[in-house]
């Protein structure tokens, strides 16, 4: 077989297809980076909404156990000291691609209620490395306020699964649980905190 005729057959249009979805599961599974990205332009397209209902909730488990949480300055939250407040926990990572991805979403939600007294978001570090988190909110331009968890996570919070996010309503019953990359920056999650924050 001639050179040419080898050239064009390794160039053909199936080898290059090929060739590129190689390299995108390559990059999909070493750089969690091209992940989180990938991850995040599947979201603006509508994918990977959280799944809130319009119509009234039910609410799921009340909050009975004791939880602290601890910031890099020593300041701690106590878990039954928030009945009354609408909150917002995220447990993530900062290796963890898809909570990489869902972090912008979850700044914006962040943005729009931080002045709420009404409302408290915690950004749990699972690994509990707290300069490691603060150093990557900062290099991102996020104000999101990171926690360290002290002592036994409730499992119907938190199994393990990053990224998971909770919300508790004001009288502490779990009313929304996700596990996996989500869009809260979405108008419907808007909506469902909005009428958590009226209750």
């Amino acid at each position: 077989m001639s050179t040419q005729k080898r050239n064009k057959k390794l160039f053909s249009l199936s080898n290059i297809i090929t060739a590129l979805l190689a390299l995108f599961a390559a990059g999909m599974l070493f750089f969690p980076n091209f992940k989180a990205t990938v991850l995040q332009g599947l979201m603006k397209v509508g994918l990977f909404q959280p799944g809130v209902h319009s119509t009234a909730h039910t609410p799921a488990t009340e909050l009975s156990w004791d939880v602290t949480f601890t910031n890099s300055k020593g300041e701690t939250l106590n878990s039954k000291a928030l009945k009354g407040k609408v909150v917002f926990i995220n447990f993530w990572a900062t290796w963890c691609p898809p909570c990489i991805a869902e972090m912008p979403s979850v700044n914006q939600l962040f943005k729009k209620y931080q002045s709420n007294p009404d409302i408290v978001f915690l950004l749990v570090d699972a690994d509990n490395k707290l300069s490691k988190s603060e150093k990557f909110m900062a290099d991102r331009g996020f104000g999101l306020p990171v926690y360290a968890s002290q002592g036994q996570m409730p499992h119907e919070w938190f199994e393990g699964t990053l990224p998971t996010t909770v919300v508790l309503d004001k009288k502490g019953n779990i009313v929304f649980r996700e596990t996996g990359v989500a869009n809260y920056a979405s108008t419907n999650f808007m909506n469902f905190i909005d009428r958590l924050l009226k209750e």
